[in-house]
């Protein structure tokens, strides 16, 4: 870092103000977490393939399909590798009007929050972000003020905060209770990693705060386990024709839960997860009817 400026805090925030002033007001601003289709993308390992020519031609089928789908809200970050790079990638040759762009702020160095949230709207090739996080809650008391500012003045529609792996979630009730200024939480939630339900998704409902759920699947564990077993015959009133889908409509159909981000580099699975949206969504002894019948197993 020899030879760079490094910023202090008002310097930082000053910058930020004359960016949003000059900029002024993006459709973005109009958007809202609530309104988008209830399934997502998550780009975790899935998109981090680094220049392999052959391996960016198959994400970028994959994201055709998740536009072809009706999906929108795509989620990365600077910790995922090559992943924004390669969504730059993608998005060049499909275009940015479907996306709603998602992604993180990841560094323990407050000062360099916007610089590393410029690399990544570099590399995505867009305007402006539609939600910024704070990954994981690494320095969080920071970062906020910095996302804060951002979305005073219309550089970013939307701001939240992540955890995963079932990770920090006392600290986490503390945020959603605390900080009016978010709009979204992130956190884990599936059919067996349920601590969540016991407050955050009830917190976040009450504050009105939009949750994307991340790792649906366990990252394909959930999947594997329930390979080879058969659905049980309730699952064709919902519409679901694989447990991949089951999963997913198990979780969407929470009343708190606002969009689940499973990731996938396979164009049929794409399709398989999107086919969660359609049909009906199980009320509330459904989806207990639902998660008994998957411990049955």
């Amino acid at each position: 870092m020899s030879g760079l400026y490094h910023p202090n805090r008002r310097d930082v925030l000053g910058g930020i103000a004359a960016t949003v002033l000059a900029c002024g007001e993006s459709k973005a601003a109009t958007d809202s977490l609530h309104d988008l289709p209830p399934i997502g993308m998550g780009t975790w390992i899935t998109f981090d393939v680094g220049g392999d020519t052959r391996a960016r031609q198959q994400r970028v089928d994959v994201l055709r399909a998740f536009f072809e789908e009706g999906g929108r809200m795509v989620d990365s970050s600077p910790m995922y590798g090559s992943a924004e790079a390669v969504m730059g990638h993608c998005l060049a040759a499909l275009g940015t009007g479907k996306v709603y762009a998602a992604s993180k702020v990841w560094i323990p160095s407050v000062d360099f929050g916007p610089e590393q949230m410029a690399a990544s709207r570099s590399l995505w090739g867009i305007r402006q972000f539609d939600l910024m996080q704070v990954h994981n809650l690494l320095s969080y008391e920071g970062h906020i003020e910095t996302l804060r500012a951002m979305k005073a003045g219309g550089q970013v529609s939307r701001i939240g905060v992540t955890t995963s792996h079932g990770r920090r979630h006392e600290r986490l009730a503390e945020i959603i209770a605390e900080d009016d200024s978010l709009d979204s939480v992130q956190l884990t939630y599936n059919i067996l990693d349920r601590e969540a339900e016991a407050r955050l998704l009830p917190l976040a409902q009450e504050r009105g705060r939009a949750v994307i759920v991340n790792r649906p699947f366990r990252r394909g564990a959930l999947i594997d386990r329930l390979e080879g077993k058969p659905l049980p015959g309730f699952a064709a009133d919902l519409g679901v024709e694989t447990w991949p889908q089951y999963l997913l409509k198990w979780v969407i159909s929470h009343p708190a839960v606002t969009i689940a981000i499973p990731a996938t580099s396979n164009v049929a699975h794409m399709r398989e997860n999107m086919a969660a949206m359609r049909g009906p969504m199980p009320d509330a002894a459904m989806r207990v009817r639902m998660l008994d019948a998957v411990h049955a197993l």
